[in-house]
């Protein structure tokens, strides 16, 4: 039984180098349809890196800025759904919910004008 295993092991392990070794070999057969990256926006002259790195960098701090503002959105949402529930049970007063729902709105929309500024300024 163990001769069998150890047989069978060994089989897999050929089959397995030589399916990487056919994998390595046929990428850039794979490679042949795939897309190209898409270019920033804000225009740049053929060969300027320094011009592209710059728009690839606006762009990440754009999608930076929208993960945080979604996710302290989703933040003010989850505690204000807490807070409610609680005051359903008894255990908080519902002048501590509005009182969390207005904090909210009110981070909420410095966030959002902090977000809009930091935008224009790096355009």
């Amino acid at each position: 039984m163990l001769k069998t295993c150890k047989r069978h092991l060994a089989r897999a392990h050929h089959l397995f180098l030589a399916g990487l070794v056919i994998a390595i070999h046929s990428t850039p057969a794979w490679a042949q349809n795939l897309p190209t990256a898409p270019e920033p926006d804000g225009g740049f002259e053929d060969g300027n890196w320094i011009d592209l790195m710059r728009g690839y960098l606006y762009e990440g701090a754009t999608l930076l800025g929208t993960l945080i503002a979604v996710a302290s959105f989703l933040w003010v949402s989850w505690t204000a759904l807490t807070k409610f529930n609680e005051a359903r049970q008894g255990k908080a007063e519902w002048g501590e919910v509005g009182l969390l729902g207005v904090v909210g709105a009110v981070i909420l929309l410095v966030l959002s004008f902090f977000v809009t500024q930091a935008m224009s300024i790096m355009e």
